[in-house]
């Protein structure tokens, strides 16, 4: 199956320029956990996420309206092709741990976005375990550090 076939096409983004509170208005009114960031060129170069932004406040003591998008966002952007399969896009989002690709075409515009969500819904006869496996890896801790050893106990 391609990512054109499962896309969300209608997707909101933010620029590189916007404060993070305009990203987290986006991400509160359209009910998701992150947005594309374009640049001057109407290109997409990254994402950031909810957590991005709270993560940027607390280390910044600031607050997001003080925040400049680029301040906060991540600097890799992990994207895929409407003809990618998804399949593979599942592979991108088991390894680097991230529930929504934007879908770009050759010139890095951003026509859409495959999450998560999308894959889920289109699970009906494929094998459930592949599903699970990317969920898993998604939801699996970072990495082990002393706060979350100690929430833990």
């Amino acid at each position: 199956m391609k990512v054109s076939e499962l896309m969300s096409q209608r997707v909101v983004a933010v620029r590189v320029t916007d404060h993070a509170s305009v990203a987290g208005r986006l991400m509160w009114d359209c009910d998701c956990g992150s947005v594309p960031v374009l640049d001057h060129d109407d290109r997409a170069i990254a994402m950031i996420t909810d957590r991005d932004i709270c993560m940027a406040t607390i280390h910044q003591d600031r607050p997001p309206s003080a925040i400049a998008v680029w301040e906060a966002m991540s600097k890799t952007l992990h994207s895929c092709g409407p003809d990618d399969s998804v399949a593979s896009v599942e592979e991108v989002m088991r390894k680097f741990q991230i529930r929504r690709v934007p879908v770009l075409n050759p010139e890095r515009r951003l026509i859409g976005i495959l999450s998560l969500a999308d894959v889920v819904r289109a699970t009906a006869g494929r094998k459930v375990d592949d599903v699970t496996a990317t969920l898993a890896n998604i939801c699996a801790p970072h990495r082990t550090s002393t706060a979350s050893a100690a929430a833990s106990a």
